[in-house]
Protein backbone atom coordinates (compact mmCIF):
# COMPACT_ATOMS: atom_id res chain seq x y z
CA UNK A 1 0.00 0.00 0.00
CA UNK A 2 1.45 3.55 -0.97
CA UNK A 3 0.71 5.25 2.27
CA UNK A 4 3.57 6.88 2.99
CA UNK A 5 3.90 10.97 2.20
CA UNK A 6 -0.21 10.72 2.28
CA UNK A 7 -1.90 13.41 4.72
CA UNK A 8 -2.42 12.07 8.15
CA UNK A 9 -5.93 12.47 9.85
CA UNK A 10 -6.18 15.39 12.78
CA UNK A 11 -9.04 12.48 14.41
CA UNK A 12 -6.53 10.43 16.53
CA UNK A 13 -6.85 10.45 20.35
CA UNK A 14 -3.95 8.76 21.57
CA UNK A 15 -4.89 7.45 25.26
CA UNK A 16 -1.99 4.62 25.27
CA UNK A 17 -0.72 6.36 28.21
CA UNK A 18 -3.62 6.20 30.00
CA UNK A 19 -4.76 3.02 29.70
CA UNK A 20 -5.11 0.04 32.19
CA UNK A 21 -3.92 -3.21 32.85
CA UNK A 22 -4.90 -6.13 30.61
CA UNK A 23 -7.07 -7.79 33.25
CA UNK A 24 -10.60 -6.14 34.40
CA UNK A 25 -13.94 -5.86 34.21
CA UNK A 26 -16.08 -5.27 30.85
CA UNK A 27 -18.77 -2.72 31.14
CA UNK A 28 -21.38 -1.51 33.42
CA UNK A 29 -22.62 -4.55 34.62
CA UNK A 30 -20.02 -5.89 37.40
CA UNK A 31 -17.54 -6.76 35.16
CA UNK A 32 -18.12 -9.92 32.95
CA UNK A 33 -14.28 -10.78 33.90
CA UNK A 34 -15.37 -11.68 37.21
CA UNK A 35 -17.41 -14.39 36.03
CA UNK A 36 -15.14 -16.37 34.89
CA UNK A 37 -13.74 -18.33 38.00
CA UNK A 38 -18.10 -19.50 37.93
CA UNK A 39 -17.85 -19.93 34.18
CA UNK A 40 -14.82 -22.68 34.58
CA UNK A 41 -16.03 -24.09 37.93
CA UNK A 42 -19.32 -25.01 35.79
CA UNK A 43 -18.13 -25.96 32.52
CA UNK A 44 -15.39 -27.08 33.62
CA UNK A 45 -11.70 -26.37 32.12
CA UNK A 46 -12.75 -27.05 28.60
CA UNK A 47 -16.44 -25.77 28.77
CA UNK A 48 -14.80 -22.87 29.79
CA UNK A 49 -12.17 -22.11 27.58
CA UNK A 50 -14.57 -22.51 24.62
CA UNK A 51 -17.08 -19.94 26.42
CA UNK A 52 -14.03 -17.36 26.68
CA UNK A 53 -12.65 -18.15 22.73
CA UNK A 54 -16.50 -17.70 22.06
CA UNK A 55 -17.16 -14.41 23.80
CA UNK A 56 -13.64 -12.98 21.97
CA UNK A 57 -14.68 -14.32 19.32
CA UNK A 58 -18.27 -12.30 19.04
CA UNK A 59 -16.24 -9.23 19.91
CA UNK A 60 -13.67 -9.55 17.37
CA UNK A 61 -14.60 -6.78 14.55
CA UNK A 62 -18.24 -6.72 15.57
CA UNK A 63 -18.16 -2.97 15.67
CA UNK A 64 -21.27 -3.61 18.44
CA UNK A 65 -19.51 -3.90 21.52
CA UNK A 66 -21.90 -1.60 22.90
CA UNK A 67 -24.74 -4.04 22.65
CA UNK A 68 -22.60 -6.92 24.43
CA UNK A 69 -21.61 -4.50 27.45
CA UNK A 70 -24.14 -2.29 27.89
CA UNK A 71 -23.85 1.17 27.30
CA UNK A 72 -22.89 3.89 30.17
CA UNK A 73 -23.79 7.09 30.09
CA UNK A 74 -20.63 8.54 32.02
CA UNK A 75 -19.00 11.57 29.55
CA UNK A 76 -15.47 10.37 27.94
CA UNK A 77 -12.52 12.66 28.33
CA UNK A 78 -9.92 12.79 25.84
CA UNK A 79 -6.80 12.69 25.93
CA UNK A 80 -3.80 13.01 23.51
CA UNK A 81 -0.57 13.08 26.02
CA UNK A 82 2.56 11.35 24.33
CA UNK A 83 3.26 7.54 24.84
CA UNK A 84 6.18 5.36 24.81
CA UNK A 85 6.87 3.58 21.70
CA UNK A 86 9.25 2.20 19.96
CA UNK A 87 9.89 3.19 16.20
CA UNK A 88 8.24 0.53 14.91
CA UNK A 89 4.68 1.72 16.32
CA UNK A 90 5.30 5.20 15.85
CA UNK A 91 5.30 3.73 11.94
CA UNK A 92 1.97 1.80 13.04
CA UNK A 93 0.35 4.97 14.26
CA UNK A 94 1.51 6.97 10.89
CA UNK A 95 -0.08 4.31 9.08
CA UNK A 96 -3.04 3.87 11.13
CA UNK A 97 -3.72 7.85 10.86
CA UNK A 98 -3.02 8.00 6.80
CA UNK A 99 -6.16 4.96 6.46
CA UNK A 100 -8.47 7.05 8.52
CA UNK A 101 -7.56 9.90 6.90
CA UNK A 102 -8.26 8.42 3.54
CA UNK A 103 -11.78 6.94 4.56
CA UNK A 104 -12.47 10.32 5.69
CA UNK A 105 -11.52 11.07 1.89
CA UNK A 106 -14.04 8.49 0.28
CA UNK A 107 -16.77 9.04 2.74
CA UNK A 108 -16.91 12.79 2.70
CA UNK A 109 -17.49 12.53 -1.29
CA UNK A 110 -19.78 9.78 -0.94
CA UNK A 111 -21.80 11.29 1.12
CA UNK A 112 -21.84 15.00 -1.27
CA UNK A 113 -22.99 12.98 -3.87
CA UNK A 114 -25.46 11.58 -1.69
CA UNK A 115 -26.88 15.18 -0.54
CA UNK A 116 -25.72 14.42 3.31
CA UNK A 117 -22.78 15.66 5.36
CA UNK A 118 -20.07 12.98 6.68
CA UNK A 119 -19.24 13.11 10.23
CA UNK A 120 -15.87 12.05 11.11
CA UNK A 121 -15.10 9.50 13.65
CA UNK A 122 -11.84 9.71 16.00
CA UNK A 123 -10.12 6.57 16.27
CA UNK A 124 -8.60 6.28 19.76
CA UNK A 125 -5.41 3.89 20.76
CA UNK A 126 -5.14 2.10 23.92
CA UNK A 127 -3.26 -0.60 25.76
CA UNK A 128 -4.69 -3.40 27.14
CA UNK A 129 -8.11 -2.06 28.36
CA UNK A 130 -10.02 1.39 27.52
CA UNK A 131 -12.75 3.06 28.75
CA UNK A 132 -15.72 3.89 26.16
CA UNK A 133 -19.22 5.05 25.88
CA UNK A 134 -20.26 1.89 25.36
CA UNK A 135 -18.05 0.31 28.46
CA UNK A 136 -14.64 -1.21 29.08
CA UNK A 137 -12.84 -2.76 26.41
CA UNK A 138 -10.00 -4.91 26.17
CA UNK A 139 -7.06 -6.14 23.60
CA UNK A 140 -8.23 -9.32 23.81
CA UNK A 141 -11.60 -8.60 22.46
CA UNK A 142 -9.85 -6.72 18.69
CA UNK A 143 -10.79 -3.53 17.26
CA UNK A 144 -14.43 -2.53 17.86
CA UNK A 145 -16.51 0.61 17.12
CA UNK A 146 -18.76 2.30 19.50
CA UNK A 147 -22.05 4.03 18.09
CA UNK A 148 -22.32 6.09 21.31
CA UNK A 149 -19.38 8.20 20.76
CA UNK A 150 -18.99 7.48 17.10
CA UNK A 151 -15.23 6.04 18.09
CA UNK A 152 -12.98 3.52 16.75
CA UNK A 153 -10.87 1.48 19.31
CA UNK A 154 -7.63 0.02 18.53
CA UNK A 155 -5.28 -1.35 20.66
CA UNK A 156 -2.07 -1.59 17.75
CA UNK A 157 -0.93 -5.05 19.51
CA UNK A 158 -4.25 -6.81 17.62
CA UNK A 159 -1.98 -6.14 14.19
CA UNK A 160 0.80 -8.70 15.86
CA UNK A 161 -2.23 -11.54 16.21
CA UNK A 162 -4.03 -10.82 12.45
CA UNK A 163 -0.23 -11.46 11.30
CA UNK A 164 0.81 -14.41 13.42
CA UNK A 165 -2.27 -15.79 14.91
CA UNK A 166 -5.32 -15.20 11.95
CA UNK A 167 -2.51 -15.85 9.20
CA UNK A 168 -3.38 -12.76 7.63
CA UNK A 169 -0.38 -10.15 6.79
CA UNK A 170 0.45 -7.06 5.13
CA UNK A 171 -0.52 -3.36 5.21
CA UNK A 172 -3.49 -3.62 3.30
CA UNK A 173 -5.09 -6.11 5.53
CA UNK A 174 -4.68 -3.65 8.55
CA UNK A 175 -5.84 -0.84 6.68
CA UNK A 176 -9.12 -3.47 6.34
CA UNK A 177 -9.83 -3.88 9.73
CA UNK A 178 -10.18 -0.17 10.28
CA UNK A 179 -12.03 0.61 6.63
CA UNK A 180 -14.70 -2.17 8.84
CA UNK A 181 -14.88 -0.37 11.69
CA UNK A 182 -15.56 2.95 10.16
CA UNK A 183 -18.42 1.00 8.00
CA UNK A 184 -19.92 0.54 11.16
CA UNK A 185 -19.37 4.24 11.37
CA UNK A 186 -21.44 4.82 8.42
CA UNK A 187 -23.96 2.44 8.97
CA UNK A 188 -24.83 5.20 12.51
CA UNK A 189 -24.73 7.98 10.30
CA UNK A 190 -27.18 6.41 7.72
CA UNK A 191 -29.14 5.16 10.45
CA UNK A 192 -29.13 1.44 9.69
CA UNK A 193 -27.42 0.62 12.99
CA UNK A 194 -30.33 2.36 14.60
CA UNK A 195 -32.93 0.12 13.16
CA UNK A 196 -30.90 -2.96 13.23
CA UNK A 197 -31.22 -3.14 17.23
CA UNK A 198 -34.83 -2.36 17.03
CA UNK A 199 -35.74 -4.99 14.60
CA UNK A 200 -33.45 -7.09 17.30
CA UNK A 201 -35.43 -6.39 20.05
CA UNK A 202 -38.84 -8.23 18.38
CA UNK A 203 -36.74 -10.93 17.34
CA UNK A 204 -35.50 -14.78 18.17
CA UNK A 205 -31.78 -15.07 18.96
CA UNK A 206 -31.39 -17.15 15.89
CA UNK A 207 -33.55 -14.31 13.65
CA UNK A 208 -31.04 -11.35 15.61
CA UNK A 209 -27.64 -13.24 15.10
CA UNK A 210 -29.13 -13.32 10.99
CA UNK A 211 -29.78 -9.67 11.42
CA UNK A 212 -25.97 -9.14 12.70
CA UNK A 213 -24.36 -11.09 10.22
CA UNK A 214 -25.86 -8.64 7.83
CA UNK A 215 -24.84 -5.64 9.46
CA UNK A 216 -21.47 -7.21 9.54
CA UNK A 217 -20.93 -8.25 5.68
CA UNK A 218 -22.23 -4.48 4.49
CA UNK A 219 -19.57 -3.14 6.96
CA UNK A 220 -16.90 -5.25 5.12
CA UNK A 221 -18.59 -4.10 2.07
CA UNK A 222 -18.77 -0.74 2.65
CA UNK A 223 -14.35 -1.18 3.68
CA UNK A 224 -14.65 -2.86 -0.20
CA UNK A 225 -15.72 0.65 -1.45
CA UNK A 226 -13.10 2.28 0.59
CA UNK A 227 -10.88 0.19 -1.56
CA UNK A 228 -12.32 0.51 -4.60
CA UNK A 229 -11.92 4.37 -3.95
CA UNK A 230 -8.31 4.52 -2.42
CA UNK A 231 -6.98 2.54 -5.69
CA UNK A 232 -9.00 4.41 -8.48
CA UNK A 233 -8.71 7.94 -7.13
CA UNK A 234 -5.78 8.15 -5.15
CA UNK A 235 -3.95 4.80 -6.39
CA UNK A 236 -2.67 3.77 -2.94
CA UNK A 237 -3.38 -0.15 -3.52
CA UNK A 238 0.04 -1.98 -4.46
CA UNK A 239 -0.18 -5.55 -6.23
CA UNK A 240 -1.31 -7.90 -4.05
CA UNK A 241 -3.08 -6.19 -1.36
CA UNK A 242 -6.59 -7.29 -2.14
CA UNK A 243 -5.45 -10.00 -1.60
CA UNK A 244 -4.29 -9.02 2.19
CA UNK A 245 -7.38 -7.76 2.61
CA UNK A 246 -9.14 -10.84 1.45
CA UNK A 247 -7.14 -13.49 3.21
CA UNK A 248 -7.91 -11.26 6.72
CA UNK A 249 -11.64 -11.37 5.65
CA UNK A 250 -11.69 -15.03 5.92
CA UNK A 251 -9.38 -15.54 8.47
CA UNK A 252 -11.86 -13.99 10.62
CA UNK A 253 -14.90 -15.75 9.21
CA UNK A 254 -17.32 -17.07 11.93
CA UNK A 255 -17.09 -20.52 10.92
CA UNK A 256 -13.40 -20.61 11.37
CA UNK A 257 -13.20 -19.03 14.78
CA UNK A 258 -15.70 -21.68 15.65
CA UNK A 259 -13.75 -24.52 14.13
CA UNK A 260 -10.62 -23.25 16.11
CA UNK A 261 -12.11 -22.24 19.10
CA UNK A 262 -14.74 -25.70 19.97
CA UNK A 263 -13.50 -27.60 16.89
CA UNK A 264 -17.04 -27.63 14.97
CA UNK A 265 -19.66 -25.41 13.11
CA UNK A 266 -22.49 -23.79 14.11
CA UNK A 267 -24.54 -21.48 11.82
CA UNK A 268 -27.22 -20.42 13.95
CA UNK A 269 -24.92 -18.90 16.12
CA UNK A 270 -23.00 -16.76 13.48
CA UNK A 271 -22.76 -13.07 14.08
CA UNK A 272 -20.40 -12.28 11.93
CA UNK A 273 -20.82 -14.25 8.52
CA UNK A 274 -18.82 -17.29 7.43
CA UNK A 275 -15.20 -16.77 5.83
CA UNK A 276 -16.98 -17.22 2.22
CA UNK A 277 -19.65 -14.77 3.03
CA UNK A 278 -16.68 -12.09 4.26
CA UNK A 279 -14.72 -12.23 1.12
CA UNK A 280 -17.61 -11.91 -1.15
CA UNK A 281 -19.17 -9.13 0.15
CA UNK A 282 -15.94 -7.03 0.20
CA UNK A 283 -15.47 -7.63 -3.32
CA UNK A 284 -18.45 -6.82 -4.19
CA UNK A 285 -17.95 -3.10 -2.48
CA UNK A 286 -14.70 -2.95 -3.99
CA UNK A 287 -15.24 -4.08 -7.49
CA UNK A 288 -18.13 -1.64 -7.59
CA UNK A 289 -17.59 1.05 -5.54
CA UNK A 290 -20.94 1.96 -5.16
CA UNK A 291 -22.59 1.64 -1.82
CA UNK A 292 -25.89 0.58 -3.48
CA UNK A 293 -24.32 -2.60 -3.71
CA UNK A 294 -23.73 -3.55 -0.23
CA UNK A 295 -27.32 -3.53 0.52
CA UNK A 296 -27.38 -6.70 2.15
CA UNK A 297 -30.74 -6.58 3.96
CA UNK A 298 -32.30 -7.02 0.93
CA UNK A 299 -30.37 -10.10 -0.59
CA UNK A 300 -32.34 -13.18 -1.02
CA UNK A 301 -29.19 -15.06 0.22
CA UNK A 302 -25.52 -13.29 2.15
Amino acid sequence: MRWRGQRKSKNIEDRRSESGPALGGLGGRGGMLNLLPMVFKVLGFKGGLIAVLALGAYALFSGNLGNMLGTVSNQQTEINQPANQSPAEKELVSFVSVVLADTETTWHTLFKDMGGHYKEPRLVLFRNSVQSACGTGQAAMGPFYCPSDQKVYIDLSFYNDLKNRFKAPGDFAQAYVIAHEVGHHVQTLLGISQKVQDAKQTLGKVQANQLSVRQELQADCFAGVWAFHADQSRQLLEQGDVEEALTAASAIGDDRLQKQSQGHVTPDSFTHGSSAQRVHWFKMGQRSGDIKACDTFAADSF
